[in-house]
């Protein structure tokens, strides 16, 4: 694995995130190591919207929809 060094991070910032790894009962490093996992498993926008893309991409046609909306008509 890899070190990461964060500089220069305000002493109130700091003395925030050791109470709450304190209170999830984890030291500071796991409870920054939990933190940073979790945001780089989100999805970005453009991540998320790239994914909406590939999904919702269909081959229908205006004829075929209406196509089906009249077979629907038909059958009552």
């Amino acid at each position: 694995m890899t070190a990461i060094t964060i500089r220069d991070v305000p002493d109130d910032t700091v003395n925030a995130l050791k109470v709450r790894a304190a209170q999830a009962g984890k030291s500071l490093q796991a409870y920054a190591l939990d933190l940073l996992s979790r945001e780089a498993a989100k999805p970005t926008l453009a991540e998320m919207a790239a994914r909406l893309e590939r999904e919702t991409r269909t081959e229908l046609s205006t004829t075929d929809i209406l196509d089906a909306i009249e077979d629907g008509r038909n059958r009552r």
